[in-house]
């Protein structure tokens, strides 16, 4: 090869050197699975619409004894001086009982999502001298319960409208206290005819991260209602 040939071949390397240095191989772009971990879904189910209508149906005659609400209060253990949360007050039937049990020194959070129900419970607790009461207009999926302050907790034929339950009952464990205890009474049905079957409330409530600790079955003699008692894990 003479020496005219050595300098062109020269020229052509450094040429395609300078070429690949202005247009660079273009890399993977980084996995958005190591960036963040993928979300759950949520909850798919079927739920019931929740009630807007009279909050005085809430009050039959008769309510306390067929629901034994005395015993459910002994087994969450609203006592003087603790602090309760009512999950889907309504008219406040259980925040009043509630609210006596626990006495001044106490105190229970009335939390409901519907404004009607909270200038009910308001007026209710006024006109009842009950000064124990702070009804909470909450967020469908987060009761806004001040953190670590709650005992015990009951969500009374309330869970069954709740359209994603996972992510309330995880919001509302920076709110317990330790060993607080978590009642849900409730109806067996498929979700959208005012009930939902206890093994849906016990698996939803594992994956919130709590554990079943009892149930029972004594809240309605029809065999059809059921007290199901958690706490956090």
């Amino acid at each position: 090869m003479d020496r005219r040939s050595i300098l062109l071949l020269a020229l052509l390397c450094q040429t395609l050197v300078w070429v690949q240095a202005q247009n660079p191989a273009p890399t993977s772009p980084p996995s958005t699975a190591a960036q963040a971990p993928a979300a759950l879904p949520e909850e798919s189910r079927k739920t019931s619409k929740p009630y807007t209508g009279d909050l005085s149906i809430f009050e039959t005659p008769g309510r306390d004894e067929r629901l034994q609400i005395n015993r459910v209060m002994d087994i969450l253990g609203v006592a003087p001086g603790k602090a309760v949360a009512d999950i889907g007050a309504g008219s406040g039937w259980f925040t009043v009982r509630a609210a006596r049990r626990v006495t001044e020194t106490g105190i229970v959070y009335a939390v409901d999502i519907n404004p009607e129900a909270i200038r009910y419970i308001d007026q209710r607790a006024e006109k009842e001298r009950l000064h124990n009461v702070k009804a909470i207009l909450n967020k469908p999926d987060d009761p806004q319960l001040p953190a670590g302050s709650i005992d015990c907790v009951l969500l009374l034929k309330t869970y069954h409208e709740i359209e994603k339950p996972v992510t309330l009952l995880r919001n509302l464990r920076p709110s317990l206290r330790p060993g607080a205890r978590v009642g849900v009474i409730d109806r067996n049905g498929n979700g959208e005819n005012h009930g939902v079957a206890r093994e849906v409330v016990i698996r939803e409530a594992s994956q919130a991260g709590y554990a079943l600790r009892e149930q029972y079955d004594f809240v309605k003699p029809d065999g059809m209602d059921y007290f199901l008692v958690f706490t956090a894990k």
